[in-house]
């Protein structure tokens, strides 16, 4: 007997939200908050560790490594629009950056599910009580009970 499948969302490549979360009963819209975090590029293909799965990384692509030490990716191309360097650090320069207060839609999940990257290849692995955070600009993510409420506030 095989076991059901996953409740699985997907990233797009274009900008703007997602209708399933837009239009889901328990959404919330939240503000991520300013936190100072450490950022790497990496200059060749490689594969990231986050606690929710395994993610492909290409050159540009920064390495982000948060307050709790855990690691994630975010996208050269997206990367500007929610960081901002901590002087001496210039923009594109492996150093300290500040996260931008930008505004999310999450949804919190009472059963395990998954999350299709836009690369095609990056699956994350969501559990009970995480979120699913909507970037708005494409992207989705998990985020742990614990990150999220030490990192974002709802509004």
């Amino acid at each position: 007997m095989n076991p059901k499948p996953l409740p699985l969302f997907r990233s797009r490549p274009e900008r703007g939200g997602s209708s399933e979360l837009g239009d889901h009963p328990d959404r919330v819209l939240a503000r991520k908050l300013q936190r100072e975090i450490d950022v790497r590029f990496t200059t060749v293909a490689c594969t990231v560790q986050t606690p929710e799965g395994l993610v492909h990384a290409v050159p540009g692509d920064a390495i982000i490594t948060g307050t709790a030490g855990e690691r994630w990716r975010v996208s050269r191309v997206h990367f500007a629009d929610k960081y901002r360097p901590v002087p001496p650090t210039a923009m594109g320069e492996e150093g300290r950056y500040l996260s931008l207060p930008n505004e999310v839609l999450a949804v919190p999940m009472d059963e395990p599910f998954e999350v299709l990257l836009a690369d095609g290849r990056s699956r994350l692995r969501g559990r009970s009580g995480d979120w699913l955070v909507d970037y708005g600009d494409g992207s989705l993510g998990v985020v742990s009970q614990a990150i999220f409420a030490s990192t974002y506030e709802i509004l």
